[in-house]
Protein backbone atom coordinates (compact mmCIF):
# COMPACT_ATOMS: atom_id res chain seq x y z
CA UNK A 1 0.00 0.00 0.00
CA UNK A 2 1.60 3.42 -0.84
CA UNK A 3 1.91 6.12 2.17
CA UNK A 4 -0.37 8.69 0.54
CA UNK A 5 -1.67 10.28 -2.48
CA UNK A 6 -2.57 14.04 -1.82
CA UNK A 7 -5.32 16.28 -3.62
CA UNK A 8 -4.89 20.22 -4.12
CA UNK A 9 -8.97 21.30 -3.65
CA UNK A 10 -9.53 25.04 -5.01
CA UNK A 11 -12.02 25.79 -2.96
CA UNK A 12 -14.76 28.58 -4.03
CA UNK A 13 -16.15 28.81 -0.23
CA UNK A 14 -12.19 29.12 1.80
CA UNK A 15 -10.73 31.02 -1.11
CA UNK A 16 -7.94 29.03 -0.95
CA UNK A 17 -6.47 25.75 -2.37
CA UNK A 18 -6.85 22.95 0.02
CA UNK A 19 -4.30 20.00 0.70
CA UNK A 20 -5.87 16.83 1.09
CA UNK A 21 -3.76 13.32 1.77
CA UNK A 22 -5.26 9.92 0.95
CA UNK A 23 -4.37 7.01 2.78
CA UNK A 24 -6.08 3.43 1.86
CA UNK A 25 -5.39 1.25 -0.90
CA UNK A 26 -7.55 2.61 -3.19
CA UNK A 27 -6.75 0.69 -6.04
CA UNK A 28 -7.96 -2.57 -4.31
CA UNK A 29 -11.44 -0.95 -3.32
CA UNK A 30 -12.75 -0.56 -7.08
CA UNK A 31 -16.19 -2.10 -6.84
CA UNK A 32 -16.31 -2.38 -3.33
CA UNK A 33 -17.52 -0.70 -0.18
CA UNK A 34 -15.18 1.07 2.54
CA UNK A 35 -15.50 3.47 5.33
CA UNK A 36 -14.50 6.98 4.83
CA UNK A 37 -12.71 9.39 7.82
CA UNK A 38 -11.87 12.90 7.81
CA UNK A 39 -9.33 14.68 10.07
CA UNK A 40 -9.19 17.90 10.18
CA UNK A 41 -5.20 19.55 10.82
CA UNK A 42 -4.41 16.50 8.48
CA UNK A 43 -0.37 18.32 8.20
CA UNK A 44 -0.23 16.43 11.94
CA UNK A 45 -1.17 13.20 10.47
CA UNK A 46 1.78 13.52 8.27
CA UNK A 47 4.56 14.40 11.50
CA UNK A 48 3.04 10.80 12.87
CA UNK A 49 3.65 8.39 10.12
CA UNK A 50 -0.24 7.98 9.56
CA UNK A 51 0.28 5.60 6.91
CA UNK A 52 2.24 3.22 8.97
CA UNK A 53 -0.81 3.26 12.04
CA UNK A 54 -3.10 2.73 9.70
CA UNK A 55 -1.85 0.30 8.25
CA UNK A 56 -1.33 -2.04 11.45
CA UNK A 57 -4.96 -0.68 12.92
CA UNK A 58 -7.43 -1.59 10.09
CA UNK A 59 -7.30 -5.50 9.84
CA UNK A 60 -7.71 -7.64 6.69
CA UNK A 61 -11.40 -8.08 7.34
CA UNK A 62 -11.77 -3.94 7.39
CA UNK A 63 -10.92 -1.19 4.99
CA UNK A 64 -10.86 2.59 5.19
CA UNK A 65 -10.10 5.59 3.29
CA UNK A 66 -8.54 8.35 5.44
CA UNK A 67 -8.24 11.87 4.17
CA UNK A 68 -5.83 13.96 5.96
CA UNK A 69 -7.23 17.97 5.23
CA UNK A 70 -4.29 20.05 6.25
CA UNK A 71 -5.28 23.31 8.07
CA UNK A 72 -4.23 27.00 6.05
CA UNK A 73 -3.40 30.08 7.27
CA UNK A 74 -6.96 31.11 8.64
CA UNK A 75 -6.89 27.80 10.90
CA UNK A 76 -8.39 29.85 14.00
CA UNK A 77 -10.87 31.14 11.59
CA UNK A 78 -11.69 28.36 9.33
CA UNK A 79 -12.14 26.05 12.70
CA UNK A 80 -14.45 26.62 15.61
CA UNK A 81 -18.19 26.58 15.85
CA UNK A 82 -20.52 27.23 12.73
CA UNK A 83 -22.06 30.67 12.84
CA UNK A 84 -20.89 31.51 17.00
CA UNK A 85 -17.29 33.12 16.59
CA UNK A 86 -15.77 32.98 20.08
CA UNK A 87 -14.80 36.29 21.89
CA UNK A 88 -12.10 37.29 20.08
CA UNK A 89 -13.90 36.80 16.92
CA UNK A 90 -12.42 33.66 15.84
CA UNK A 91 -13.78 30.71 14.15
CA UNK A 92 -15.67 33.29 11.51
CA UNK A 93 -15.14 31.04 9.05
CA UNK A 94 -16.19 27.67 10.59
CA UNK A 95 -19.73 27.62 8.18
CA UNK A 96 -17.79 28.26 5.37
CA UNK A 97 -15.00 25.43 6.05
CA UNK A 98 -18.35 22.93 7.10
CA UNK A 99 -19.40 24.06 3.25
CA UNK A 100 -15.81 23.22 1.81
CA UNK A 101 -16.27 19.61 3.29
CA UNK A 102 -20.06 18.80 2.61
CA UNK A 103 -20.44 20.69 -0.69
CA UNK A 104 -16.61 20.98 -2.14
CA UNK A 105 -14.67 17.90 -0.80
CA UNK A 106 -17.10 15.35 -0.33
CA UNK A 107 -18.30 15.43 -4.20
CA UNK A 108 -14.81 15.48 -5.37
CA UNK A 109 -14.16 12.46 -3.69
CA UNK A 110 -17.37 10.62 -4.82
CA UNK A 111 -16.83 11.50 -7.85
CA UNK A 112 -12.94 11.08 -8.18
CA UNK A 113 -13.12 7.22 -6.39
CA UNK A 114 -16.23 6.18 -8.60
CA UNK A 115 -17.23 3.03 -8.20
CA UNK A 116 -15.93 2.90 -4.65
CA UNK A 117 -19.00 3.22 -2.31
CA UNK A 118 -18.58 4.58 1.64
CA UNK A 119 -20.63 2.57 3.65
CA UNK A 120 -19.80 5.17 6.31
CA UNK A 121 -18.20 8.51 7.16
CA UNK A 122 -16.63 9.38 10.23
CA UNK A 123 -14.73 12.96 11.18
CA UNK A 124 -12.02 13.86 13.22
CA UNK A 125 -8.83 16.66 14.66
CA UNK A 126 -6.95 17.54 16.76
CA UNK A 127 -7.66 20.40 19.57
CA UNK A 128 -8.96 22.95 17.39
CA UNK A 129 -10.17 20.78 14.84
CA UNK A 130 -11.29 18.29 17.30
CA UNK A 131 -13.86 21.11 18.14
CA UNK A 132 -14.13 21.77 14.00
CA UNK A 133 -14.93 17.62 13.94
CA UNK A 134 -17.47 17.50 16.36
CA UNK A 135 -19.28 20.86 15.57
CA UNK A 136 -19.91 19.48 12.03
CA UNK A 137 -20.46 15.56 13.29
CA UNK A 138 -23.21 17.59 15.61
CA UNK A 139 -24.46 19.72 12.72
CA UNK A 140 -24.54 16.96 10.14
CA UNK A 141 -25.20 13.88 11.56
CA UNK A 142 -26.94 12.20 8.57
CA UNK A 143 -22.99 12.58 7.10
CA UNK A 144 -21.20 11.77 10.29
CA UNK A 145 -22.26 8.77 12.09
CA UNK A 146 -19.32 9.17 14.43
CA UNK A 147 -16.52 11.73 15.74
CA UNK A 148 -13.33 11.52 16.89
CA UNK A 149 -11.62 14.68 19.18
CA UNK A 150 -8.07 14.49 20.57
CA UNK A 151 -7.46 17.59 23.20
CA UNK A 152 -10.56 18.94 21.82
CA UNK A 153 -10.85 22.75 22.43
CA UNK A 154 -14.06 22.94 24.53
CA UNK A 155 -13.08 25.96 26.24
CA UNK A 156 -14.01 28.02 23.54
CA UNK A 157 -16.54 30.54 24.63
CA UNK A 158 -18.64 33.80 23.92
CA UNK A 159 -17.16 35.96 26.65
CA UNK A 160 -13.45 36.48 28.53
CA UNK A 161 -12.74 35.01 32.32
CA UNK A 162 -12.66 38.60 33.12
CA UNK A 163 -15.49 39.97 31.26
CA UNK A 164 -18.75 38.75 32.69
CA UNK A 165 -17.79 34.58 32.01
CA UNK A 166 -20.37 32.19 33.05
CA UNK A 167 -19.86 28.20 32.89
CA UNK A 168 -22.99 27.23 32.37
CA UNK A 169 -23.75 29.88 29.60
CA UNK A 170 -20.71 30.51 27.94
CA UNK A 171 -19.13 27.43 26.82
CA UNK A 172 -19.99 27.79 22.81
CA UNK A 173 -20.10 23.73 22.16
CA UNK A 174 -21.98 23.06 25.56
CA UNK A 175 -24.42 25.82 24.79
CA UNK A 176 -25.00 24.28 21.13
CA UNK A 177 -25.64 21.02 22.33
CA UNK A 178 -28.58 21.78 24.24
CA UNK A 179 -30.27 23.00 20.76
CA UNK A 180 -29.97 19.09 19.57
CA UNK A 181 -31.58 16.39 19.54
CA UNK A 182 -30.04 12.27 20.13
CA UNK A 183 -29.16 11.09 16.87
CA UNK A 184 -28.90 7.13 17.98
CA UNK A 185 -27.18 5.95 15.42
CA UNK A 186 -23.83 8.57 16.24
CA UNK A 187 -21.20 7.95 18.28
CA UNK A 188 -18.07 10.01 19.98
CA UNK A 189 -14.64 9.64 21.02
CA UNK A 190 -13.13 11.55 23.17
CA UNK A 191 -9.52 11.56 24.75
CA UNK A 192 -7.69 14.04 26.75
CA UNK A 193 -4.29 14.07 28.45
CA UNK A 194 -3.71 14.44 32.01
CA UNK A 195 -0.90 17.11 31.29
CA UNK A 196 -2.91 19.07 28.25
CA UNK A 197 -2.26 22.25 30.43
CA UNK A 198 -2.47 23.50 33.48
CA UNK A 199 -5.00 26.08 33.57
CA UNK A 200 -7.81 25.15 35.87
CA UNK A 201 -10.06 28.08 35.52
CA UNK A 202 -12.63 27.18 38.40
CA UNK A 203 -10.11 25.58 40.62
CA UNK A 204 -11.79 22.29 41.44
CA UNK A 205 -8.43 20.92 41.12
CA UNK A 206 -9.17 19.40 37.25
CA UNK A 207 -7.53 21.07 33.97
CA UNK A 208 -9.59 22.75 31.92
CA UNK A 209 -9.02 20.23 28.84
CA UNK A 210 -10.35 17.62 31.02
CA UNK A 211 -13.25 19.21 32.57
CA UNK A 212 -14.63 20.32 29.85
CA UNK A 213 -14.44 17.00 27.72
CA UNK A 214 -16.42 15.66 30.92
CA UNK A 215 -19.06 18.66 30.78
CA UNK A 216 -19.78 17.87 26.96
CA UNK A 217 -20.17 14.25 27.68
CA UNK A 218 -22.76 15.22 30.36
CA UNK A 219 -24.65 17.71 27.60
CA UNK A 220 -24.48 14.28 25.37
CA UNK A 221 -26.08 11.86 28.00
CA UNK A 222 -28.79 14.67 29.19
CA UNK A 223 -29.63 14.12 25.05
CA UNK A 224 -29.80 10.42 25.50
CA UNK A 225 -26.30 9.24 24.44
CA UNK A 226 -25.02 6.27 26.81
CA UNK A 227 -21.52 6.37 28.14
CA UNK A 228 -19.38 3.03 26.99
CA UNK A 229 -22.22 2.56 23.96
CA UNK A 230 -22.09 5.82 21.99
CA UNK A 231 -19.65 7.79 23.91
CA UNK A 232 -15.97 6.45 24.42
CA UNK A 233 -13.87 8.77 26.77
CA UNK A 234 -9.91 8.03 27.25
CA UNK A 235 -7.85 9.82 29.40
CA UNK A 236 -3.91 9.57 29.36
CA UNK A 237 -2.55 9.95 32.58
CA UNK A 238 0.77 11.21 30.80
CA UNK A 239 -0.96 12.79 27.78
CA UNK A 240 0.49 16.11 26.64
CA UNK A 241 -1.50 18.23 24.11
CA UNK A 242 0.82 17.32 21.56
CA UNK A 243 1.84 14.68 18.16
CA UNK A 244 3.50 12.41 20.14
CA UNK A 245 0.14 11.92 22.43
CA UNK A 246 -2.24 11.26 19.76
CA UNK A 247 -0.33 8.78 18.03
CA UNK A 248 -0.72 6.91 20.98
CA UNK A 249 -4.15 7.46 21.04
CA UNK A 250 -5.38 7.17 17.46
CA UNK A 251 -4.67 3.09 16.95
CA UNK A 252 -7.66 2.68 19.40
CA UNK A 253 -9.63 5.41 18.06
CA UNK A 254 -9.31 3.25 14.64
CA UNK A 255 -10.49 0.34 16.28
CA UNK A 256 -13.06 1.84 18.24
CA UNK A 257 -14.54 2.92 14.69
CA UNK A 258 -14.53 -0.75 13.53
CA UNK A 259 -16.14 -2.44 16.41
CA UNK A 260 -19.97 -1.17 15.85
Amino acid sequence: MKEFTSLHISSHFLQRSVLVDVYGDIESLKDKQTDLLLFNDGQDLVKMNFHSILKKSIGPTHSMIVLGLHAGLERKQEYGVAGIPDYMNRGTKAFLYSKFVLEELLPHIHTSYSPIRFRNKYIAGFSLGGLMAFDMAMDYPMEFSAAGVFSGSFWWRSKDLNEGYVEERDRIMHAKIRTKCIQPHQRFYFQTGALDEKADRNKNGIIDSIDDALDIIKELEKLGFQKGKQIEYVELPDGKHDIATWKVAIPEFLQWLLTK
